[in-house]
């Protein structure tokens, strides 16, 4: 199991939370009663859930201890109300119908969307909405690079075999998918440009998320050595602009389908 950093993964949280309040704003249900945040990780869009609708049922499921871990520290009054429940979402089950399964930035990591997409919706009450984010860069340089990078050194042997470089379906796929299931579905995608700071920025930031489980299963040097070499690739592809900052534009797929 993939050991999560949250440190490194709120280096950039402001960034990392954008989709999660526009996705929020964009949900059209007036009272809710239980909502479910899945893979909730640090609980920071769990609180905004809980916010906005504040008489609802709110949990966040995740299945990193590390992650929930960090829950404790967020604002007590904030935090007030809401439940946070460990599970693997590859096979979680709500206690109850939920009338919102939320999740941002958490999904890509689970396969077979193919079934995991239906098996969430009946999880809903009739008219609930499941709304998802998910990353959709795996065709740009900050990710290409990292599989050019495993596929290109000593580790490729040992790297290879984890290597998730479309784990997100087109979007053409998801209407396919959906569509036959749903009163309604919307589907949109949002490019971000994110203005980054400091040495080597696109590396800190996938180092938070996509290279976490990769760095992982290698040791020092090795991890040093497949650092240098994917930083020598994005920084090309990402170049440090003249006032000492770096652009990252970032694609994401929004799904928010009403059973």
């Amino acid at each position: 199991m993939t050991t999560w950093n949250p440190a490194q993964y709120l280096r950039f949280g402001n960034e990392r939370l954008q989709p999660a309040i526009d996705l929020i704003g964009r949900i059209p249900l007036e009272s809710p009663g239980v909502i479910y945040d899945l893979g909730c990780g640090t609980g920071s869009g769990t609180v905004m859930l809980k916010d906005r609708w504040p008489a609802a049922l709110v949990t966040g499921v995740d299945s990193s201890d590390s992650m929930l871990e960090q829950t404790r520290n967020l604002d007590a009054n904030l935090a007030a109300g809401v439940t946070w429940q460990q599970a693997d979402l590859n096979t979680w089950e709500p206690e109850r119908p939920a009338d919102l399964l939320f999740s941002n930035a958490a999904l890509h990591w689970l396969d077979h969307h193919e079934t995991l997409f239906p098996r969430l919706l009946n999880c809903l009450e009739p008219g609930g909405i499941l709304t998802v984010q998910l990353p959709h860069n795996f065709s740009a340089p900050s990710h290409t690079s990292i599989a050019e990078t495993m596929r290109s050194g000593p580790w490729r042997e040992r790297l290879e075999p984890h290597l998730r470089e479309h784990p997100v379906l087109d979007t053409f796929v998801y209407y396919d998918l959906l569509s036959p299931l749903c009163a309604r579905l919307d589907l949109w995608e949002t490019t971000y440009f994110h203005i980054l700071s400091g040495a080597d920025p696109v590396v800190e930031w996938t180092k938070g998320s996509i290279l976490t489980p990769v760095l992982g299963l290698l040791d020092e040097p090795e991890r040093e050595s497949f650092l240098m070499k994917y930083a020598a690739r994005v920084s090309q592809a990402y170049p440090q602009g003249s006032d000492g900052k770096t652009v990252l534009p970032f694609r994401r797929l929004f799904i928010m389908a009403t059973r």
